[in-house]
């Protein structure tokens, strides 16, 4: 075994670990009874062969994983988007694709196909997570130590803000999350407890899995938001309804029903994020001696000049989207913003707001990017945030209008999801030409070459890479498989959104019924 490496730092965790993935994801099959369709590879139908089969697989899988990660010091944290990330794509490579064939079928990629497997992608993603935190607990010793009553302090104060914001974001949905008995007048006396207690879970958890929190507050940013996803698996979809003495909510139609938590989550997460990150920067700050290596630009020229080149890189991306909207006609509802109709009112509109976002970028995203590849890949993950933000969000508002987090709205801005991915690598891939040009004199060359290997190097070792994939993943999938009876992206959103808004959805899709009829 010593002479092996790969599998005794590798392998051999790694089928430990998947063991434990194993034993969470068998828990839930028990319940939604998927266990037959899984002994069916054995040409057998009993629970308890199926069983024996998941956790074989679930070893064999799990030591994939450790002889991808293997090579990386990674902490809890950093392992987590990694598991979450191997997870989902074991879902396109398993359910969608190794089942159906190996079970003498074929290969079926189409909505329909991922709509009747929707729920084995929630348990191939708490697969994931659990796999990864039992990987990473079982390196412990190759980690750093944790970072004691001062993370967990910080934590418990981000988790604090996360669940206030979470819990005024909630109640602005509860007419559409009541069907799904998620906020109804039963629940509503220990709704505010409930939130409490997963903000406070929440922030906890988040200074366990980073205790040294260093990065800047653009990745932050990302990094949080995909936990609040992962606390809406966890929590809406898994935890929720088990305690209240239900079933899991891994159903297409529970999951739709439920929905209207899904931009409540990843907005709080993100939030939580940021508050835990500048909690710690601050009592760094305040606490610590060390002010850093100093360079000749000051702190002030630096944010001027990603103020300036980030809202270049805006206007880039805003032209590039501006295509797409001109293409589904929703300019005239950006106009609407400012109490005009006209095109060009709202392509002007729609550019201040690109150059306004594309600065933000820049402010929160300068020297995050090494290559093309890293600045597509934070691009993208911003835009889609923006997505979630802006038009189902913030756009409602401006127009007096309350947000309508549902399955079928978020289908209905497909168009919209889609330019604001491109606006997100527009913006990204234009505002890396602007960094890797700027060449300061009292730099030299060969020290600029070191800084930037070492950066790449980082970057690699952290689980940038697949949040950027599983940021993909989430935007392209959920829109796509649980939305139903979608309209046209085009023409004006308040008008959408005025439509059957005074009672549930009667629309069907794939098969399937919504849940809050």
């Amino acid at each position: 075994m010593m002479r092996f490496p790969l599998v005794r730092t590798g392998a051999l965790p790694g089928a430990l670990a998947g063991v434990a993935g194993g034993l969470a994801f068998g828990a839930a099959m028990v319940q939604l009874g998927n266990l037959p369709t899984v002994a069916s590879l054995v040409r057998a139908n009993t629970v308890a062969v199926g069983f024996i089969v998941h956790m074989t697989i679930a070893a064999i899988i799990g030591a994939g994983f450790g002889m991808v990660v293997r090579g990386q010091r990674l902490g809890a944290g950093e392992m987590l988007f990694w598991g979450l990330t191997y997870g989902s794509l074991w879902w396109f490579l398993g359910p969608l694709t190794l089942l159906p064939l190996l079970r003498g079928g074929v290969v079926v990629w189409d909505v329909t196909a991922a709509q009747a497997a929707f729920p084995s992608l929630l348990g191939h993603l708490w697969y994931g997570a659990v796999t990864a935190i039992a990987f990473a607990a079982l390196r412990r010793g190759e980690s750093r130590p944790g970072g004691g009553r001062g993370a967990l302090l910080l934590g418990v104060l981000a988790g604090l803000a996360g669940a206030w914001l979470l819990g005024r974001l909630l109640d602005g949905q509860a007419q559409w999350l009541a069907p799904s008995g998620m906020v109804n007048p039963a629940t509503h006396r220990v709704a505010g407890p409930v939130t409490l207690l997963m903000g406070l879970g929440a922030g906890v958890g988040f200074a366990l899995l980073y205790p040294h929190l260093k990065d800047t507050s653009g990745p932050v940013l990302i990094r949080g938001a995909l936990y609040g996803f992962a606390w809406w698996v966890a929590g809406a979809l898994t935890l929720m309804p088990l305690m209240s003495g239900g079933s899991l909510a891994w159903s297409l139609d529970a999951v739709r029903a439920r929905f209207a938590a899904f931009p409540g989550f990843v907005l709080s997460g993100a939030f939580l994020a940021m508050v835990y990150r500048w909690l710690g920067a601050s009592a760094q700050a305040f606490f610590s001696d060390d002010v850093g290596a100093r360079d000749e630009e000051g702190i002030g020229i630096r944010g001027l000049r990603a103020l300036a080149g980030g809202a270049f890189a805006g206007m880039v991306g805003g032209l590039v989207f501006t295509i797409i909207m001109v293409r589904m006609g929703l300019l005239p509802a950006v106009a609407r913003l400012v109490g005009a109709a006209s095109p060009w009112t709202g392509f002007i509109v729609h550019l201040v707001i690109a150059n306004l976002i594309g600065a933000s970028f820049g402010l929160l995203f300068q020297r995050r990017s090494v290559d093309l590849g890293s600045a597509l890949g934070w691009g993208i993950s911003y835009g889609f945030f923006w997505w979630i933000l802006g038009p189902l969000t913030l756009h409602p508002v401006l127009l007096g209008l309350a947000p309508r987090w549902t399955a079928d709205v978020a289908g209905a801005q497909m168009a919209s999801l889609i330019g604001h991915l491109a606006y997100g690598a527009a913006v990204g891939i234009s505002f890396h030409l602007l960094e890797v040009r700027y060449n300061p004199w009292w730099i030299p060359h060969s020290d600029a070459e070191a800084a930037c290997s070492t950066r790449r190097r980082d970057l690699v070792l952290t689980s940038a890479p697949a949040l950027w994939a599983l940021v993909v993943i989430i935007a392209l999938t959920l829109p796509v498989v649980l939305s139903c009876g979608m309209q046209p992206s085009g023409g004006d959103y308040s008008i959408r959104h005025r439509l059957d808004i005074s009672g549930p959805s009667n629309l069907e899709c794939g098969g399937y019924r919504d849940a809050a009829r």
